[in-house]
């Protein structure tokens, strides 16, 4: 006969095993714009001497997808012809290993810049932060820093816009009439709203990059950094030795370009 006491504990449900703890997940790594985030609201408690903005772009992560161009188009309202990021696209390599090399080529805000020595009127010049910025009230369009400027980073506004040629009037279409209330809107470049209406300026005048300035003194980054998809471009104080930027210039493989011209530009590019 069995024992009811064995039996009774043989048929006792088994004995829960303990709950297993989900492993740690790492936290997720921090976007690097919003570490340039933070780092630019330090940069600007300081004093503008203490500071040195510069631009650094990876040309490794650049897919050629134009983003930052289109982004200055539309921060700083520009019209057909007047590029301040323009893109360049290079095929290298022979068939079938072929492939594409791209460029963007924003204005490399020369601390010896060749630019603003030959205006006649000085209306281009560095300001107190560094950048190079062209005073619109002052240019009189004689185009000479356009020839001066060796990374083609100049173009000059003949007033176009991009419904030239369109219908006008039609029902249905948006037509110009409407959609000039757009092209029309006013820039706030160097902080000042202008009105795209006639010949005032900027129409007349030479223009470029600023860095967008407007933007860094409400302490945003320039529209070209926080739109690149591939995070290929960097923006930052060189003078913070905690930065970003500090720490991309420092490595082996970043170059300037046109370096031996002595322009000393504020854009490094890592190849």
């Amino acid at each position: 006969m069995v024992n009811s006491a064995f039996a009774a504990e043989t048929q006792q449900a088994p004995a829960q095993a303990a709950p297993v703890s989900a492993p740690k997940q790492a936290p997720a790594p921090q976007d690097v714009l919003v570490r340039m985030h933070k780092e630019l609201q330090t940069a600007l408690k300081r004093s503008q001497a203490e500071r040195r903005w510069v631009m650094v772009i990876d040309l490794r992560r650049c897919i050629g997808c134009h983003a930052c161009t289109v982004a200055c188009i539309s921060e700083n309202k520009l019209p057909p012809g007047v590029v301040y990021r323009p893109v360049t696209i290079k095929e290298v390599g022979v068939y079938p290993k072929v492939s594409m090399e791209f460029l963007p080529r924003p204005c490399m805000q020369c601390d010896e810049p060749p630019c603003t020595e030959v205006c006649p009127v000085h209306a281009t010049y560095k300001n107190s932060d560094g950048i190079v910025v062209v005073d619109y009230d002052q240019c009189i369009g004689c185009r000479a820093c356009i020839a001066a400027c060796p990374y083609g980073a100049r173009t000059f506004d003949f007033g176009h816009n991009y419904l030239e040629g369109t219908p006008k009037g039609m029902e249905f279409l948006l037509s110009q009439e409407k959609a000039n209330a757009y092209e029309n809107k006013a820039n706030i470049e160097y902080g000042k709203r202008r009105e795209r209406n006639g010949h005032a300026s900027p129409v007349g005048n030479v223009r470029k990059c600023h860095f967008c300035l407007h933007r860094l003194e409400a302490g945003i980054l320039p529209a070209c950094t926080t739109t690149c998809i591939g995070r290929a471009t960097y923006f930052g104080d060189a003078n913070d030795k905690g930065s970003l930027v500090h720490e991309l210039i420092a490595r082996a493989d970043v170059v300037q370009l046109k370096k031996e011209l002595g322009t000393r530009p504020r854009v490094y590019y890592i190849y």
